[in-house]
């Protein structure tokens, strides 16, 4: 019967328990709420906090790689331009010249 006392002690046990939280939790409960409130907001605070400056990081990021593109494109329009300018002349050496290119 070992088996069956067991059981009686835990059920009584989990019984007590109940029991226990049921006359508690009025009191517990708006105690807990009053901390998890403030922590709640702080976590939530700090979140928008870190996203705005993530946002604001990836902003100048961005801005920082369009200086970049555009530079890069000037100085491509750059060598097209004197690369066209030199076969130009070229051209026009060869024209006064009169020997074929």
């Amino acid at each position: 019967m070992s088996l069956f006392d067991d059981v009686k002690e835990n059920a009584v046990t989990g019984l007590l328990i109940g029991i226990g939280a049921a006359v508690l939790a009025p009191v517990v409960l708006p105690i807990l709420a009053s901390i998890a409130k403030p922590v709640a907001k702080a976590a939530v605070k700090g979140g928008i906090t870190l996203y705005e400056k993530g946002k604001e990081a990836v902003a100048e990021a961005g801005e920082m790689v369009e200086d970049i593109v555009a530079e890069v494109k000037s100085e491509l329009a750059e060598e097209q331009l004197a690369a066209a300018g030199g076969v130009a002349a070229t051209v026009a050496g060869t024209e006064q010249t009169g020997e074929a290119p």
